[in-house]
């Protein structure tokens, strides 16, 4: 009678217990299934959004200098080797060493008078190239900064509005990230990139195009 009692107690209590890892194994299947659906939309959204936030080009060189000069009647490109002199009068200005040899610029040209001076700059961003069409008037003075070419991220360029601080800036006029030119929260290297090529060539303008060109009619 003991030895049954005794058998009766251990099946009784064994029962719970093989319920209960019943009920852990579904639980953890369940939670395995959510990660994995989970995982899924994750991955989906990141293929399909990622693409999209990458590498844009808005306007060819074609389109943006013809957009930039919509009065010129012509817009040759000139090709300037600088000279040692040439190259330690433009790393004075910058107060870095110019190690650009050879200066790309477009000229404007209304009949024959010069109506404006146009650089494709193209640089490293973070790890990613950007194309930017400098414009400058005749005198030396910008007329727009806009950019044509971005293959970092979107969410790292500034917008139209920020390039626009550029505008009518000129040689002797501060252009210091986070002093005369306002900074971007989150875009801190696109903002400095583009003051960097603002300053490059306003001092081209000043070493290149002054002696070759004049300094242009009034305004």
């Amino acid at each position: 009678m003991g030895s049954t009692g005794s058998q009766g107690s251990h099946s009784g209590s064994s029962s719970p217990r093989r319920e209960g890892r019943r009920l852990v194994g579904r639980a953890s299947a369940s939670r395995a299934v959510l990660v994995l659906l989970l995982l899924g939309g994750l991955l989906a959204t990141f293929s399909v959004a990622a693409p999209a936030a990458r590498a844009k080009v808005f306007a060819s060189q074609k389109q943006a200098l013809a957009e930039a000069f919509p009065d010129a009647t012509r817009i040759e490109r000139k090709t300037f080797v600088l000279r040692r002199e040439q190259s330690a009068r433009i790393g004075e200005l910058l107060g870095v060493r110019a190690d650009a040899k050879v200066v790309v610029i477009h000229v404007a040209y209304q009949g024959e008078t010069v109506v404006g001076f146009a650089e494709i700059a193209v640089h490293k961003v973070r790890t990613q190239p950007e194309a930017l069409l400098l414009v400058l008037s005749p005198q030396g003075r910008v007329r727009s900064v806009r950019i044509i070419a971005f293959h970092e991220p979107l969410d790292y360029m500034p917008t139209d509005r920020w390039y626009a601080q550029f505008v009518g800036k000129g040689k002797g006029d501060g252009l210091g990230l986070d002093r005369e030119i306002h900074g971007v929260v989150g875009a801190t290297l696109s903002a400095q990139a583009a003051v960097d090529a603002v300053r490059r060539i306003l001092a081209y303008w000043e070493v290149l195009l002054l002696p070759a060109y004049g300094p242009g009619e009034a305004p």
